[in-house]
């Protein structure tokens, strides 16, 4: 019988290269070396549960970790695109702006504010948001068109300038 290391290095000998090339034909050989070491760090971790065909398991743990990389890069993204927004921007016409949504924000209910939280920032689907809130999705339809009325009436109310924001919220 051999032992876990003897096997590891078997498996990572027989299937390296197969992993290595699933990969670059999905993203390209830049990050394919830098996924296959993560792939096979997983495996090490969890050697228990790689089966004794090891090849779909780890093409499957690499799916995943492309799957991860692609997210983060995602969120880098857009962490970039909002810096360059505040730098080529009117940072003081930005800060303005968010300043105004976030006292108008204050004025509606605690009920308003989280319909609008759940749709805007959180990116929820209205049935997903009618799931969170346990309720049908016409009746959330009808509790966001509320909300949204009174937050453009509330930014209406203290400048007028901030209209189109809601329109983001749409």
């Amino acid at each position: 019988m051999t032992s876990d290391r003897e096997r590891f290095t078997t498996i990572y000998d027989e299937c390296r290269q197969r992993v290595w090339a699933y990969v670059v034909s999905r993203t390209g050989r830049q990050v394919a070396d830098e996924v296959v070491s993560e792939t096979f760090a997983i495996a090490w971790r969890k050697f228990d549960q790689v089966p004794q065909n090891a090849l779909p398991w780890l093409l499957g743990v690499a799916r995943n970790v492309l799957r991860d990389n692609i997210r983060a890069e995602v969120r880098r993204e857009g962490v970039r695109r909002e810096m360059r927004e505040w730098i080529t921007g009117d940072v003081a016409d930005h800060v303005a702006e968010r300043l105004g949504v976030l006292k108008a924000m204050a004025r509606l209910t605690q009920d308003e504010r989280e319909i609008l939280i759940l749709v805007a920032w959180q990116g929820l689907s209205p049935r997903d948001a009618a799931r969170v809130l346990g309720c049908s999705v016409p009746t959330f339809r009808v509790k966001l068109h509320r909300a949204r009325k009174r937050l453009q009436a509330e930014l209406e109310s203290s400048a007028p300038s901030q209209p189109r924001l809601v329109e983001e919220l749409s």
